[in-house]
């Protein structure tokens, strides 16, 4: 019996450490986006696992059981709407929203007719399970179908309701502002009016133009594939989302929904350049750390705002660096320092620097808290608003309007969040949460990537919420027929009783005159 115990353990053993194939899809052409991906690939690959990614970054230096599937063409769909991101912020939400189902209508297919990806389409290549990035491209979760394998949702940004829908996550509207909105989760009267308006526009966007096209898209490539395009997407098995209680607010997600934000952060630091190294240390009175991500380029700023910021910086005491994409930059002050590429963690982490003035972006403000260092957010587009809206209310950055962006402005805010020791100590107390936990955000997401594998989808993780539509989800049928019955009890009960009474004068009238006869007798 003993002997027998010891089979089965090492038997579970073997099969809790077999070796997978993973398909990674990371769809997105910005750097920021893939960087997530790719921590998680890294990982598995750590893991003893072998990982195949289709991105427009292949690796430089092979990573054995990493294998690249370049896919160019996407970088080719999404030039124009790359070109256009400084234009958006001139847009309203609504039309911003549109604008990014429009994108993911190109990225998705910019990707399908890809040489490459048709290859991978074409062979007869066997995966344990298909990590899809969640971007805009609901047609590419059919890639699980096609390969026979579970469906692992990767999501870079928040919560979108396109992605929580994958799981059935709950969302109330009540404390769960849309990312795209700049509220937190204690929400005003008003603010609870616009965030439930603006979610109502984005579910009618949702079903009856972003998925009837994606819908298109997925029976035009995967014309084979026997789920329909709405029951495909709502049979994933796992969503990992790039956010955490630390850094937002805490919120409810179905138990296949997990918070594994800022996985690509890990912790190891590499020795700064020696220009760079002396640019800081030699900094006096410290320095300012200037960069609008990877999608966004500094260089295609308006020229007006170009002369703001450096007119801002001049005037400053502390030193800078600006992730500029130009060799030249006319009239740039003697404290600034320009390139076209910094290594941002490491410059974080560096304990001159006292401030980040950032787009705002998800890996942005994650690896600001990690290193605890205050920001200034100069928002653009998308959850950008959100994140340094929360930034702001919870005290550990200040959020400036770039429309109106001025260099006075600018120059207030760096010098108020460099004086105030309030910002620091705030960002320094969520770096130390952030740090404490039971586990890294990367084994995390490593553990249940696996255990989904291991578990042929993990099916029991499913919530019956994934089979709802939303009229079902939030009962809206049963809140009909309710409101039906009180408006014909409301309606029906007044009329009712006024036939009753109406009926009882009548036959009283008519027993009067009968009555009087009588008395006359």
């Amino acid at each position: 019996m003993r002997f027998l115990s010891l089979c089965v353990a090492l038997l579970c053993s073997l099969c809790c450490c077999a070796a997978y194939q993973f398909l990674m899809v990371l769809n997105s052409p910005g750097r920021s986006h893939f960087n997530v991906g790719h921590a998680l690939a890294k990982g598995l690959v750590q893991a003893g696992h072998e990982i195949t990614v289709v991105s427009v970054f292949p690796q430089k230096k092979p990573l054995p059981g990493y294998h690249d599937i370049n896919v160019p063409n996407i970088i080719s769909a999404m030039k124009g709407d790359l070109a256009a991101l400084w234009q958006s912020i001139q847009k309203p939400l609504t039309q911003m929203l549109i604008d990014h189902y429009d994108m993911g209508f190109r990225l998705t297919r910019g990707l399908f007719v890809d040489p490459n990806f048709r290859e991978l389409l074409q062979s007869n290549r066997t995966f344990d399970a298909v990590i899809c990035e969640t971007f805009y491209n609901d047609a590419h979760y059919g890639l699980a179908e096609h390969f026979n394998a579970p469906l692992i949702g990767l999501s870079t940004g928040g919560g979108l309701t396109f992605i929580t829908d994958m799981v059935g996550s709950p969302a109330p509207a009540s404390f769960v502002p849309h990312i795209m909105l700049p509220f937190n989760d204690h929400m005003s009267l008003y603010e609870r009016l616009l965030n439930v308006a603006f979610l109502a526009y984005e579910r009618l966007l949702l079903d009856y133009y972003y998925l009837p096209g994606q819908q298109a898209l997925y029976k035009e490539f995967f014309p084979h594939n026997k789920r329909c395009f709405y029951e495909m997407r709502r049979n994933a098995s796992l969503v990992l989302i790039n956010q955490h209680v630390s850094l937002s607010f805490p919120r409810p997600y179905a138990p296949n929904m997990i918070e594994v934000g800022g996985m690509h952060i890990d912790g190891k630091l590499s020795p700064l350049p020696a220009k760079i190294e002396r640019f800081l240390n030699e900094s006096e009175h410290g320095a300012i750390y200037f960069s609008m991500g990877s999608n966004l380029k500094s260089k295609d700023l308006p020229a007006e705002k170009v002369q703001e910021i450096l007119r801002a910086f001049r005037g400053l005491k502390q030193r800078v660096l600006w992730k500029f994409e130009d060799t030249e930059l006319p009239n740039k002050p003697d404290n600034l320092l320009i390139s076209d590429w910094f290594p941002q963690t490491d410059i974080l982490a560096h304990p001159k620097v006292l401030a980040f003035v950032t787009h705002g972006g998800m890996l942005s403000t994650t690896e600001s808290i990690y290193h605890g260092k205050p920001v200034i957010g100069l928002p653009i587009f998308s959850d950008q608003f959100f994140n340094m809206a929360h930034a702001e209310q919870t005290g550990y950055g200040i959020m400036l309007d770039f429309k109106s962006l001025n260099a006075a402005d600018l120059k207030a805010a760096i010098e108020r969040i460099t004086s105030a020791p309030s910002y620091t100590e705030v960002v320094r107390g969520m770096s130390f949460r952030y740090r404490d936990q039971q586990q890294t955000p990367l084994q995390n997401a490593v553990y249940w990537v696996e255990h989904v594998t291991r578990h042929q989808g993990a099916a029991y993780l499913q919530s019956a919420a994934q089979r709802l539509n939303w009229w079902q989800y939030h009962n809206v049928d049963v809140l009909l027929i309710i409101f039906g019955v009180l408006l014909l009890l409301l309606v029906g009960l007044p009329f009712a009783v006024w036939r009753l009474l109406r009926a009882a004068l009548a036959a009283g009238q008519r027993q009067q005159p009968q009555g009087a006869k009588r008395k006359r007798n």
